[in-house]
């Protein structure tokens, strides 16, 4: 199963068939207030004797740039938890018995939506609450710098989940020289803390989508907590980022947007494994 639907997602929930994901994935809006936007800049020619241009580029070349606006939304709600945790149950009835449900927050609603989770799902099925941490963007001189996320794990049935313990990623030791060279050239398992930069601006693996997540974290999530040919649902999309982790690592996916620029993206990124897309606007229904 490869299916990118565009619309609300809870009508693209109500879509899909009972326990075929063993991972639900979702990175909702963090409700920071703010309108999420990243510009993108572009080269539009190469400059002459007569023009320096503004950018220098490989071979020493010039080129002058323009901004190319991405897509945005704003992120806002007056009632976070009411707005997030009936799309999360309306999930649930998709995850297979031994699957997991991994919720992406940060430390604005994090706090609420984990007690939240906890009603909803019982407090024994909590497993971790892994940290995402990097070391980017601007820091503020009246406090201490944010630079974590926090991704909460349960399992829909505590006794009985995946978790493939030998596709774990290995990272080097901090100290090799303390475990010697056999320990040190395999690497250690990561612990509930995971160091991992953010997407570079100017990378391959940027988009354009704002809030876009690196992909090294998706895998590692995908890889551990599915097995191949599972499917991986995620019903806040964005850029499309577990699609391809999902697919890169021979699981199905199915992924949910209401923004047209963020499945254009998607279907761009993913359209050499061939998704069919499902469009659940009104207007889609009578042309």
């Amino acid at each position: 199963m490869k299916k990118i639907i565009l619309g609300d997602n809870l009508a693209g929930l109500a879509r899909l068939p009972d326990a075929f994901a063993s991972v639900v994935y979702v990175d909702p809006p963090f409700n920071t207030g703010k309108v999420q936007k990243r510009d993108r800049i572009k080269a539009t020619s190469t400059t002459g004797d007569h023009d320096p241009g503004d950018r220098g580029g490989f071979g020493g070349r010039r080129y002058n740039v323009e901004r190319v606006a991405s897509s945005t939304y704003t992120d806002s709600y007056d009632d976070f938890e009411a707005f997030l945790m009936p799309r999360i149950e309306a999930s649930l009835r998709c995850l297979t018995k031994n699957g997991s449900l991994f919720v992406h927050l940060d430390y604005r609603e994090v706090h609420y939506i984990k007690v939240a989770l906890d009603r909803l799902l019982g407090r024994e099925c909590f497993v971790n609450e892994i940290i995402w941490a990097y070391d980017y963007g601007g820091r503020p001189k009246n406090r201490w710098p944010a630079k974590h996320d926090t991704i909460l794990w349960y399992a829909r049935d505590p006794d009985d989940y995946i978790f493939d313990y030998d596709a774990i990623d290995r990272i080097p030791y901090m100290a090799p020289g303390l475990v010697g060279p056999e320990k040190a050239k395999v690497g250690k398992t990561p612990t509930d803390v995971w160091w991992h930069t953010v997407v570079p601006t100017s990378g391959k693996e940027k988009t354009g989508y704002p809030t876009q997540k690196p992909l090294g974290v998706l895998s590692r999530v995908v890889k551990v907590h599915s097995r191949e040919g599972d499917v991986v649902l995620d019903f806040f999309a964005g850029s499309g980022t577990t699609g391809e982790a999902a697919a890169n690592n021979g699981r199905g996916f199915v992924l949910i947007d209401e923004n047209p620029d963020a499945v254009a993206i998607m279907q761009r990124r993913l359209a050499a494994h061939s998704p069919d897309l499902l469009d659940l606007r009104p207007s889609a229904a009578t042309t």
